[in-house]
């Protein structure tokens, strides 16, 4: 720490907690409380029920989980292909270039989500590419949504690695593509894997341009949350919220489980 005093950690450590406690912590402890509640008209939940998460895990609510993973995935996926190719073909160029190129992909970001969903719905609703009404026009609005930040964490990566392994595999004989399979993109690896496990946390939570583009047989669990919550069933989507929360986790775990073994490589 910054802060090497003993009065100063305590006083960091108090900040800390002054801070995380209201604003984080306790929102997600009332979210978790109200996903077992019955009713809720005191001070504290009352007739504990495992009701919710009966509904949340089974029908309309696991194909709408499915629909979220299987998404986020397949964004994911695009998002970092695209990223990094992007992210190593600038990093060849000009420092103008660069900007340029990096101004391109984060344009989606400089704007509301709802409005890069709007652009897709007006731009793929005739043909000769017709995506509106299927689930293509989802997965390609999650893509959009997050390749920046896989173009940006790849891009950081890129900044940081030392070309001496490069020129040392160049200099034995090694052509570019073999430089670029078995040198640059495995020291790539835990960057590739962090942008991975970002663009998937993004994709599972984006709600507003998914609002505008989902289709009826398509319908990812952040909209379902929303409608429970529209129709006055807080507790029903308190539980899809948490179900949401827990699988997105796991993933995630998964992914940083990925990402320390390639560290360790």
């Amino acid at each position: 720490m910054l802060v090497h005093s003993r009065g100063g950690r305590r006083a960091v450590w108090a900040l800390f907690a002054l801070l995380f406690l209201p604003l984080f912590a306790l929102p997600l402890l009332v979210l978790v409380a109200a996903s077992f509640a019955g009713h809720w008209s005191g001070a504290l939940p009352s007739g504990p029920t495992l009701d919710h998460y009966d509904a949340a895990v089974r029908g309309e609510s696991l194909r709408a989980l499915t629909a979220s993973l299987a998404t986020a995935a397949a964004a994911s996926a695009l998002a970092l292909t695209a990223g990094t190719w992007a992210a190593l073909s600038a990093h060849a160029l000009g420092r103008r270039a660069r900007r340029v190129m990096d101004l391109l992909f984060m344009l989606p970001v400089a704007v509301p989500s709802v409005v890069a969903g709007l652009a897709l719905l007006v731009a793929f609703s005739k043909p000769p590419v017709l995506l509106n009404g299927t689930r293509w026009i989802v997965i390609l609005a999650h893509t959009v949504l997050v390749t920046a930040f896989a173009h940006q964490s790849v891009t950081a990566a890129l900044g940081r690695l030392d070309p001496a392994y490069e020129q040392a595999a160049a200099s034995l004989g090694a052509r570019p593509w073999y430089v670029l399979w078995r040198v640059r993109l495995p020291l790539l690896l835990p960057s590739l894997g962090a942008a991975a496990g970002l663009c998937f946390a993004l994709s599972m939570g984006e709600l507003s341009a998914t609002m505008m583009l989902y289709p009826p047989d398509w319908l990812p669990l952040p909209v379902l949350v929303f409608g429970a919550t529209d129709r006055g069933s807080p507790f029903t989507g308190s539980a899809l919220a948490v179900v949401l929360m827990g699988t997105t986790l796991l993933v995630l775990l998964a992914l940083s489980r990925i990402r320390t073994k390639a560290s360790y490589r």
